[in-house]
């Protein structure tokens, strides 16, 4: 009964009818193989998942769903290579083909982006201007994640942040830009980092100018995502709205699937914040961080 029902596939009445017993006697006996181990049942969790983790902090936030992996050690580059690697493998399965994928800069989806070996047929979307060093802008997460599936790419070649908002609409209007931006209400899942403010971890943090960082912070600013700041309770700080390129709050909000891909002592207190937004949906991070959210 045991092998029929778990190795061949074959429902409890056909199984009843072959063997000529009833429906009720067949589930009795498979149950009884699980007790009496006849039959093991094994989950096997991709990148050091912590399962337990995983649930406890997708049911705290009220995620859709939460993957806590478990570096092998504490440097940075593990860290980052752990949390991609578990990314990519999330958005291999989960990415239908024909949808529209929006992403953004950072260590952890250049991380990604690398350890992606499959992706469904998608267009992929840059959300925001190039900020940071040339191997870690969201032009090379989408050179990385195109050239791994037959999707369009819509980049952004025009800086995340600007002197004034005269440039900044000027920017979204070049045609280079305006295709990108044009399809920021069209995404269908975004996969975003986050910037801390306090501590600095953010590339828009060390692109402002000296005395406009210093406002923000005194404004409330503790993290942003997509060039949006927000204060310690998630609320946007429109301070840099005009100067900016990229995917406004509003509209980012409005995607039926935002992943986050954080993690580190350096962004705790951020990706509470973000969390406390509503800006995230999905969650992928460290062991450590996910006891500190859930404490």
């Amino acid at each position: 009964m045991a092998h029929k029902f778990y190795k061949q596939g074959m429902p409890q009445t056909e199984i009843a009818r072959d063997l000529g017993v009833s429906r009720f006697k067949v589930a009795r006996w498979i149950e009884r193989a699980l007790e009496e181990g006849i039959v093991r049942i094994e989950i096997s969790l991709p990148g050091n998942v912590d399962a337990e983790l995983s649930i406890a902090l997708a049911e705290r936030f009220g995620l859709r769903r939460a993957l806590v992996v478990t570096p092998e050690d504490s440097s940075q580059g593990t860290l980052y290579d752990a949390l991609g690697r578990c990314a990519a493998d999330l958005l291999a399965e989960t990415v239908q083909p024909g949808e529209v994928l929006g992403v953004t800069s950072g260590r952890t989806l250049i991380s990604m982006a690398g350890h992606l070996r499959g992706l469904s047929t998608c267009d992929v979307v840059q959300l925001s201007g190039l900020v940071g060093s040339h191997s870690e802008n969201a032009a090379e997460v989408i050179r990385r994640m195109v050239g791994r599936n037959r999707g369009r790419a819509y980049s952004i070649y025009a800086p995340l942040l600007v002197r004034d908002a005269v440039t900044a609409t000027a920017l979204r209007a070049e045609p280079s830009v305006a295709g990108a931006v044009s399809r920021f209400p069209d995404v269908t899942t975004a996969v975003i980092a986050i910037g801390s403010w306090s501590p600095p971890d953010s590339q828009m943090y060390t692109a402002l100018e000296p005395e406009t960082r210093a406002e923000l912070v005194e404004l409330g600013v503790r993290a942003e995502v997509c060039a949006t700041p927000l204060d310690v309770d998630g609320k946007p700080v429109a301070a840099l709205a005009d100067r900016t390129i990229a995917i406004d709050h509003e509209t980012l909000l409005k995607v039926p699937e935002i992943i986050a891909i954080a993690g580190g002592v350096r962004k705790h207190a951020a990706i509470r914040a973000v969390l406390a937004g509503g800006f995230v949906i999905s969650l992928v991070t460290d062991s450590a961080t996910a006891r500190y959210l859930l404490d």
